[in-house]
């Protein structure tokens, strides 16, 4: 598979709430991917409070669009807690320790050890979650949407063990 780190960390950074650090990063990632100019073009122009009350609106208002990858096959139940510690688990096998304020299985969490390690394995046993989300946020209408295209463009469409 061809290297895509550079994209998975910049897709982290859009998929995370867009503060005054990613407004500060936004040139940076607009030419470092070019496959996220629709995102990060449409974000450069919208103004800092609409695109922070859009990003609320899609992401936290809307579970059918949870960023949350094992929220998809396991919902809130007892049996996700062993899914954040697979997660976590194959995070500390690659040397890496998360400490975030988020959930291990957040997507721009995943994107991020993917950039820093090249591991895909997580993306790809998700495949059909990223796009069952990738679907969802083009039916709303989100430019977030875009940003998920791209990830999903560089994953092969079949992969043995995925979760959905």
């Amino acid at each position: 598979m061809p290297s895509f780190e550079v994209l998975y960390q910049a897709a982290a950074l859009c998929l995370t709430y867009p503060d005054d650090d990613f407004r500060a990063r936004l040139p940076l990632l607009r030419e470092a991917a070019p496959q996220l100019r629709a995102f990060t073009d449409h974000a450069a122009v919208t103004p800092p409070r609409e695109l922070a009350a859009h990003y609320v609106e899609v992401f936290d208002f809307e579970d059918r669009h949870s960023l949350y990858l094992s929220w998809w096959h396991d919902g809130d139940t007892r049996r996700r807690g062993m899914s954040l510690v697979r997660f976590k688990e194959l995070y500390r096998a690659h040397g890496l320790e998360f400490t975030g304020d988020e959930l291990p299985d957040f997507l721009p969490a995943v994107l991020e050890f993917a950039a820093r390690t090249g591991n895909t394995d997580l993306l790809l046993e998700h495949r059909d979650t990223l796009e069952r989300l990738r679907s969802r946020l083009t039916d709303f209408g989100t430019p977030y949407a875009s940003v998920l295209d791209a990830v999903c463009v560089t994953l092969p469409t079949a992969h043995p063990g995925v979760r959905s």
